[in-house]
Formats: C-alpha cells, sequence, structure tokens
C-alpha cells in the first residue's frame, strides 16, 4: 500500500516539474492548499502520533518533541547551507548561474524526496490512517519539490535535458523510500522519534518555504482560502480514521 500511495508522489513530483516548465498562473492556490494540508498533518497527526509512540523523555522533555525541533532545525541549516553555497558561486561565477551550485541543490531535494517515501512507509506501519494522512501532506507538497527541483536545476544553467533528468530521480525517490520500509519493521520508540523529526521537517518547509512562496505573488484571500481548507480537510481524514 505505502509503495501504491507513494506512485501519487511521483506524479504530483512530474506535475509540478511540468507547471515549472509551463508556468501556470494558478500555482499559489496549488501551494497554498500543500501549506494548509503539511500544517494539518504536523499538528493534527505526526505529532500527537509521535509523542504516544516515542514514549520516553530526555531531560524532562518527551523525545518526540525533541527530534521534532530537531527535525525544524535540521531543515533551517541545510536551508541555510544551500543558501549560502548560491550566494558565495553566484557572486564568482556569471551572476549565480552556476551549473554545479544547481545540480547540488536539487540532489539535495532527491535526498529529501526520499526521506519522504520512508515516511509514508514508516507511517502505515503506524497504521492506516496515519498512512494516508502522511501521504496527502507528501503528496500535495511533492508538487512544489518537482517545481523547485526543475527551476532550480535549469535556473542555474543546465541544459533541458539535465534538469529533466533530475525531475525523474526526484520523482522516483518517494517510491524508492517508501520501498525500503517493506524490508524492516520499525522499532516503535524509534518509529515515533522518526515521524516527530519528519514533522519538524515537514513545518518548516510549509512555514518557511511553501506559504512564503504561495502568498509571495499573489497575496489574494483565495490562497488564504486554499490554505485553511488544507488544514480543515486533514482534520476530516484524521477524525475519519478514529
Amino acid at each position: 500500500m505505502a509503495v501504491l500511495v507513494a506512485l501519487g508522489a511521483f506524479l504530483m513530483t512530474l506535475a509540478g516539474g511540468w507547471s515549472a516548465h509551463r508556468v501556470t498562473d494558478r500555482r499559489h492556490l496549488v501551494l497554498g492548499l500543500a501549506g494548509g494540508l503539511m500544517l494539518g498533518v504536523v499538528g493534527l497527526e505526526l505529532l500527537p502520533e509521535s509523542l504516544e509512540a516515542a514514549g520516553t523523555e530526555v531531560y524532562g522533555v518527551p523525545a518526540a518533541l525533541l527530534l521534532f525541533v530537531g527535525g525544524f532545525l535540521l531543515a533551517h541549516l541545510v536551508e541555510r547551507l544551500l543558501a549560502h553555497r548560491q550566494a558565495a558561486h553566484g557572486a564568482a561565477e556569471n551572476h549565480g548561474r552556476t551549473p554545479e551550485v544547481g545540480l547540488t541543490a536539487a540532489a539535495a531535494m532527491v535526498g529529501h524526496s526520499a526521506m519522504d517515501g520512508v515516511a509514508i512507509g514508516a507511517a502505515f506501519q503506524v497504521g492506516g490512517g496515519m498512512g494516508a494522512a502522511v501521504a496527502v501532506a507528501v503528496i500535495a507538497h511533492d508538487f512544489a519539490d518537482g517545481f523547485n527541483t526543475y527551476t532550480l536545476t535549469h535556473a542555474y544553467g543546465n541544459a533541458r535535458r539535465r534538469a529533466l533528468a533530475m525531475l525523474v530521480a526526484d520523482a522516483v525517490a518517494p517510491v524508492a523510500g517508501a520501498a525500503s520500509t517493506l524490508f524492516v519493521t520499525i522499532p516503535e520508540p524509534l518509529l515515533g522519534g522518526y515521524l516527530g523529526l519528519f514533522g519538524g521537517a515537514l513545518l518548516y518547509l510549509a512555514a518557511a518555504e511553501i506559504l512564503p512562496e504561495a502568498h509571495h505573488d499573489h497575496p489574494a484571500r483565495s490562497t488564504l482560502v486554499c490554505t485553511v481548507a488544507g488544514v480543515l480537510f486533514i482534520w476530516l481524514v484524521v477524525g475519519a480514521a478514529h
């Protein structure tokens, strides 16, 4: 089931890359909805489930919460390192259009997508409802992943063929990640900790990347409505599963 659901992430990633190539004017609505879905999954499903599964405390704080904060900071650190690398190369070479920088950033997106697939598989090990909620969030934000993978590769001077190759790699990565969990049963405390870590990273992506990008060019009420609708949809999914 996890691999079949991950195929949805595969298709959504390709859709994001296709949109980056075609550049449609409705992208802000999709990103607004994706941000709401991600926020809903983190607050209404991932965090409560990780707290219950992880169980243990470290110096008076639940281990899942520590990993949740750690996931947020890790995503922030990776984003800052990539931004610093892009700025350093951009200052020295051709106004930021250094092909290697674009490939490095796109490769990071591929690694991130693989971990998304692992998260889908891990969530299905907890239960069907948990798996469905995480899958919705991953599939939603994979549109932005595909868009950014293609854009980063192409914008830094790489040929269209290379940008498409990185897009396909990014699309395949969550399927491979989900498939890897078919061969390993993750112990419940470790599973709870991983879901907490993933939740922190997902919250960072929603709050610092997806939602600001959605509202940057089109600060319309329709975008906000899509974000709220995404949260409400996850609430309905969680409620139905429980």
